[in-house]
């Protein structure tokens, strides 16, 4: 198969877990505005502020049409006096209106944000391991910042510029038709059409913007991997700075062109209908004029002037109507975004009456556990999804230890993972203290199993902050005894600021067996009674491997401990060790009897005897 080089970007395929935007499919409005359900007395108050400033606004023309049709003309200066003052309280009223009802509306705006970024990320907190593997981070990071702060202006100032606009139209069209009812006819005949053009511009532009926020999500993916320490190490030591500067340009450059796009879709319509909007004064001059020369009822000056007056009231709304209208249909988009993350299915839920252990012993048993990653599907018999385990029958006791060893594939790793429910079983039962821990709650499972990976992560924090992600109220004193007991606590204290020591993205300034020495000591501090080892020495040399393992001895003491090896010199004091091939057990017993026995154990040793008696090169 070719591949060039030159066009080749780190964006793997989509997952079948990862949702699918379609910018055709409606989205339920009903749900979006359930979103502005808890803040509906603020948003009462909204709507009088907005209420009592159409009602202002329209009073001011009837006030011009009194001063230029009777104030002025009869010479009475003292009703002129009160007239313009009015036409001044009036606009200042409003002006405080207005600064009030922005006050509240941004207000509720936020929280509404607000609201959604909570539940998109709980709803992703609570989301099956393999969402993550499968999803793209940049992917996930765009949809809570890109998406939601899209909607910004529509939550914030739309909603509000859309009840506050329609408001004053209904206000305005009535004192218009109060004032001459023809000349109302004249000004909203082609009203229809504007609205059907911007209905049209609506619908293009939410198509534009969904293809906008697709590419910022790939932009953002693109980013956080490509930029990220691991993402930089593997671009310069493979030659791939320069392709991958050329991929992030010809994203850009997409970008610009959406951005263009969605600026400019039906900005030729809507200046359109701007352009006729101000034409239409003189229309009614013209019209006035021609029912007065043609014999019909004559229309006063002070009601001509005070008509245009409400008919440019009347235009300006309308036509920010129109425009908001666009940008609601546009926002849909976004809101589709977030709700199909929203809508992701939780596979692994707390009960409804979950079990919570107040002590945990740490005996763990599994029976007949089958698992495998893709779900069999609808109708279809267990056994048609390739399980990666298949009936797993074991107990390992409160205090004891377990090693599952075995090829690369095998299922090692899956099966620990089972016991935090990082993965529910597909078939049979994993117990913990006698309780399946689907029944037990997420608070009893994180108090009773740690887990010690392969791959450690540390936060972009201090050594303490790092330790006390574990328990946040750990005392100084209790980080620095974890310390020693990990076999780290010197290592810390010669650094020029100790515990207060920034680790660097993902835990850089530190060495492989240093961030292994870190995690150990992060989980004495959380204290679990069950303990994951899952290759915690794989890929250390021997003699960091030596110092991590006295940190895990210390660690395993008095724990039921469930360590997945890589190198089998860290298990032959196992109460018992389990060899699994092809998802199923296939030897079970001491390290003496498996040796004495001369199965895929014994060869397993004797393979690793020879790789450690190897001459280095």
């Amino acid at each position: 198969m070719h591949h060039d080089e030159n066009t080749w970007s780190p964006q793997g395929p989509r997952s079948p877990l990862s949702p699918k935007s379609d910018p055709e499919r409606p989205v339920d409005v009903r749900r979006v505005l359930r979103l502005f359900t808890p803040y509906r007395g603020r948003l009462a108050v909204v709507g009088l502020l907005v209420a009592a400033s159409a009602l202002v606004s329209v009073a001011s023309p009837f006030l011009l049409r009194a001063i230029l049709d009777r104030a002025i003309p009869e010479g009475r200066t003292g009703l002129l006096t009160w007239l313009a003052l009015g036409m001044v309280a009036a606009a200042v009223v409003n002006s405080v209106f207005g600064v009030l009802q922005t006050l509240i509306s941004t207000t509720v705006g936020q929280r509404v944000m607000h609201d959604l970024r909570t539940a998109v990320y709980d709803r992703l907190q609570r989301m099956p391991l393999a969402f993550f593997t499968r999803t793209r981070t940049g992917e996930v990071q765009s949809r809570i910042a890109n998406d939601i702060g899209g909607m910004q202006a529509t939550v914030t100032s739309t909603a509000t510029s859309l009840v506050s606009n329609l408001t004053g139209v209904v206000a305005t069209v009535v004192a218009m038709l109060a004032l001459d009812w023809r000349l109302t006819a004249v000004s909203l005949v082609l009203l229809p059409l504007f609205v059907w053009i911007s209905r049209r511009v609506g619908r293009e532009r939410k198509k534009i913007t969904a293809q906008r926020q697709r590419q910022m999500a790939a932009m953002a993916a693109t980013v956080t991997e490509s930029l990220s320490v691991s993402g930089i190490l593997l671009g310069r030591t493979m030659g791939r700075s320069d392709s991958l500067t050329r991929d992030f340009s010809a994203q850009s450059e997409r970008l610009v062109g959406l951005e263009v796009r969605a600026n400019m879709a039906g900005r030729w319509r809507m200046s359109t209908i701007g352009v006729v909007m101000a034409a239409m004064p003189a229309v009614i001059y013209w019209t006035a004029g021609m029912a007065l020369r043609t014999g019909g009822a004559a229309v006063s000056l002070g009601t001509i002037v005070a008509f245009v007056s409400l008919q440019q009231g009347l235009f300006r709304p309308t036509v920010s109507l129109l425009s908001t209208g666009v940008q609601m249909q546009a926002s849909l988009a976004l809101f589709q975004r977030i709700f199909e993350y929203l809508d992701l299915p939780v596979d692994i839920a707390e009960p409804a009456r979950p079990v919570r252990l107040e002590t945990v012993r740490g005996e763990v048993r599994f029976e007949a556990v089958d698992f495998g990653y893709e779900r069999p599907a609808p109708g279809a018999p267990a056994e048609s999804a390739a399980p990666t385990l298949r009936g797993i029958d074991l107990t390992v006791p409160a205090g004891g230890s377990l090693a599952v060893v075995g090829p690369t594939g095998s299922g090692k790793t899956t099966l620990s993972y089972l016991v935090p429910r990082l993965y529910d079983v597909t078939g049979g039962r994993v117990l913990i203290d006698g309780v399946d821990v689907r029944d037990l709650d997420f608070d009893t499972l994180a108090r009773a199993v740690g887990v010690v990976a392969q791959e450690t992560y540390l936060f972009h924090a201090s050594v303490a902050e790092n330790l006390r992600f574990a328990r946040p109220a750990a005392t100084d004193e209790e980080l620095v005894a974890a310390a020693r007991a990990a076999q780290i606590h010197d290592h810390i204290a010669s650094l020029p600021d100790g515990y207060d020591t920034l680790v660097g993205e993902r835990g850089y300034r530190f060495s492989g067996g240093e961030k292994q020495r870190l995690a150990i000591a992060r989980t004495i501090l959380r204290d679990p009674p069950i303990l994951i080892l899952d290759e915690a020495t794989s890929a250390l040399d021997t003699r960091t491997e030596q110092a991590v393992q006295r940190a895990i001895d210390a660690l395993s003491a008095g724990r039921t401990t469930i360590t997945i090896a890589h190198r089998l010199s860290t298990v032959r004091d196992a109460d018992q060790i389990v060899v699994l091939d092809g998802g199923r057990v296939a030897e079970q017993g001491t390290h003496d009897t498996l040796m004495a026995q001369g199965g895929r154990y014994a060869a397993l040793v004797r393979r690793d005897a020879r790789l450690s008696a190897a001459p280095v090169a």
